[in-house]
């Protein structure tokens, strides 16, 4: 008997060493997958705006935090809104691991509301399939004006007309105005043309238009401008008011009666997640994770948060699975509210 005990716990012995072994094996090259290689965040806007910025700051520190530590760099690939960035991450890009997209974050509502592409044919991702590592801030748009304009108020915008520039009919600067003309009664018409927010901002020194929305960084990244109190912030498009504006009203609370604050309040929430970054389909779950730890140790890395707050992003983060409840958050409005809203946009 004892002869046997001791075969046998020598077998078991063996056992649990061979499946250490192998659980090593198989562990070690996923550990080791990104040394010595590059990752590539492709960011959905042009260069010298808020996300790439964003992306360039992340870009910066989070490849100390990947087992590895690869080199990461960013490459700018803008149109249709981030659509064709979006559609090159799912249908061409690598799925190791080694692809990050930083889509605008109209992406998260588009499945639904297709604001950027009316019949759905432009979008050719389906983002229940892909995987979300993190946004390092909740930053929703601002609006505002130029100070030597009269505008003091949105009530002002709502008696008076205004110019308001923007780049494309896709995109925030467009949508937003225009929601609010038919939500709370302002007039603002809306110039597009607009390469990017760098040229609004020389059009409202010039006098061309009176303003535009735009996401609070790009104007904290004015710091002269936010200094000497040259720009005037009327209303803030969030679901509350941000900490830094909390004597600017949300559209929400502006809004003349239930419906209107529910198509406000509907279109707010992909500001939850204004810098998303996602993987394309079928990344190894074991580096979607690695990914994600790595992106909340960045989260937390006083070297980039320092360099966040000097590009005006208030590190608020939400890692990958809290980005998963924002979108069963946005899957669960029922199906007429998206109808409004949609009709309002369109």
């Amino acid at each position: 008997m004892t002869l046997r005990l001791t075969q046998l716990a020598g077998a078991l012995a063996i056992a649990l060493a061979a499946h250490l072994i192998g659980t090593t094996a198989y562990a070690q090259p996923e550990d080791q997958f990104y040394k010595g290689k590059t990752v590539r965040i492709l960011v959905g806007g042009a260069s010298g705006a808020a996300y790439d910025f964003v992306g360039r700051a992340i870009a910066n520190h989070m490849g100390r935090h990947i087992p590895g530590e690869p080199s990461i760099v960013v490459e700018n690939m803008p149109g249709a809104a981030s659509i064709v960035m979006t559609n090159y991450l799912y249908n061409r890009a690598p799925r190791d691991g080694t692809a990050i997209g930083m889509p605008l974050n109209g992406i998260v509502l588009e499945p639904r509301l297709k604001s950027l592409s009316r019949d759905g044919s432009n979008v050719q991702f389906d983002l229940a399939r892909m995987s979300f590592i993190g946004t390092p801030a909740q930053q929703p748009q601002v609006l505002w004006v130029w100070h030597q304009t009269s505008y003091k108020t949105v009530q002002d915008l709502v008696s008076q007309p205004s110019n308001f520039g923007a780049t494309a009919p896709g995109g925030d600067n467009f949508i937003l105005p225009n929601l609010a003309n038919q939500l709370l009664g302002t007039q603002m018409k809306v110039v597009t043309g607009y390469k990017g927010v760098n040229d609004i901002f020389i059009a409202v020194e010039r006098g061309e238009v009176h303003g535009n929305t735009a996401n609070l960084s790009s104007l904290l990244g004015k710091p002269d401008w936010m200094r000497e109190n040259k720009a005037r912030i009327l209303m803030q498009f969030g679901t509350e008011r941000l900490d830094a504006l909390k004597d600017v009203p949300t559209a929400i609370e502006l809004a003349r009666n239930e419906e209107a604050r529910l198509m406000f309040k509907v279109y707010a929430t992909k500001f939850k997640v204004t810098y998303p970054l996602l993987l394309p389909p079928d990344v190894p779950p074991a580096r979607v994770a690695i990914l994600r730890d790595a992106f909340d140790k960045t989260m937390k890395d006083p070297a980039f948060i320092a360099d966040a707050q000097k590009i005006g992003i208030d590190v608020t983060p939400l890692g990958g699975r809290q980005i998963d409840e924002v979108m069963a958050e946005i899957n669960a409005v029922p199906q007429d509210a998206i109808d409004r809203l949609r009709k309002l946009l369109h």
